[in-house]
C-alpha cells in the first residue's frame, strides 16, 4: 500500500455526486494508460470518499446507485480512469523535481557521448536540462518524454542513447560473485563455461553504465577479467 502522506487525490463527479481515491501518482499514470493492472499497487487508501480532506466516507448504497456495483475496487479503477487529479502547487514542484531526477538517471543509464563514446555525467545532463529549458510533465510517463527530451539536448550536448554487447571472460576463482553481479546490469544472451572453470558471457547493457560495469568487474577479479565489445546499437 502506497505511503497516505505522499498520495494524491483523484476526483470524480458522477451524476451530480462527488468520489475520491488517493493514490499514488505515478502509478496511478501507469493504471490509466493500461501499463500498470493491479489496482491494488496503486491505491493509498482501501476507502471511497467523498471528501479526502474532511474524511468523509462513500456509502456502498451510494456506489451501487452511481456506479452500478459497491465493489470498492471496482469503483476505484472507474474514478481513476474517468477522474482527474488534485495536487497542491507545492506537490506539483516535487513531483516535478522526483520525474526530473528520474529522467537524468534514465539518460545517464541509457546514454553517451556520441563524440566520445563516454557516459555523460549526472550533472553535466542536469545542467543542459535548464540551459535547453527543458519542459518536465509531472503527470507523464519519465519514458514516454523521453525522445522529446533527448532532442532538445542535443541541441547543448552530443548524446545518443546505445546498449552495448560485451564480452566477458571469468577466471575460476571469481565467476560466483561476478555471475551474480552480472546479472545486475543487463541479460545475458550466451554463457559458456571452459573445462578451466572460467565462465565465458556476452551481456547486453546500456550504454551508460559500460565505465560502471569495467569498474565493478575490474574490482572483483582484481583486474583479471577479460572483456571486448561485441557490438553497439
Amino acid at each position: 500500500m502506497i505511503d497516505v502522506n505522499k498520495a494524491i487525490i483523484v476526483r470524480l463527479k458522477k451524476a451530480g455526486e462527488v468520489f475520491e481515491v488517493l493514490v499514488d501518482c505515478e502509478k496511478a499514470i501507469d493504471f490509466k494508460s493500461g501499463k500498470l493492472e493491479d489496482i491494488s499497487e496503486v491505491l493509498a487508501s482501501e476507502r471511497i470518499y467523498k471528501d479526502v480532506k474532511k474524511g468523509d466516507k462513500a456509502s456502498e448504497n451510494e456506489m451501487e446507485k452511481i456506479f452500478g456495483t459497491s465493489d470498492f475496487k471496482e469503483v476505484a479503477e472507474k474514478i481513476i480512469k474517468k477522474g482527474e487529479m488534485h495536487v497542491t502547487a507545492e506537490h506539483k514542484a516535487k513531483l516535478r523535481e522526483e520525474k526530473k531526477k528520474k529522467l537524468i538517471e534514465l539518460i545517464h543509464r541509457n546514454a553517451i557521448d556520441s563524440k566520445t563514446g563516454l557516459p555523460h555525467p549526472v550533472n553535466r545532463i542536469e545542467a543542459a536540462m535548464d540551459e535547453a529549458k527543458v519542459h518536465i510533465d509531472e503527470f507523464k510517463n519519465a519514458e514516454a518524454q523521453m525522445e522529446d527530451i533527448l532532442e532538445k539536448l542535443r541541441s547543448i550536448i552530443p548524446i545518443k542513447f546505445v546498449k552495448k554487447t560485451i564480452e566477458i571472460k571469468i577466471p575460476a576463482q571469481y565467476t560466483g560473485n561476478v555471475y551474480r553481479i552480472i546479472k545486475q546490469f543487463g541479460d545475458i544472451s550466451k554463457e559458456n563455461w571452459g573445462n578451466d572453470g572460467s565462465l565465458t558471457v556476452q551481456i547486453e547493457i546500456p550504454g551508460g553504465l559500460q565505465e560502471e560495469f569495467f569498474d565493478k568487474l575490474n574490482g572483483l577479479t582484481h583486474g583479471e577479467v577479460e572483456s571486448r565489445i561485441v557490438k553497439e546499437n
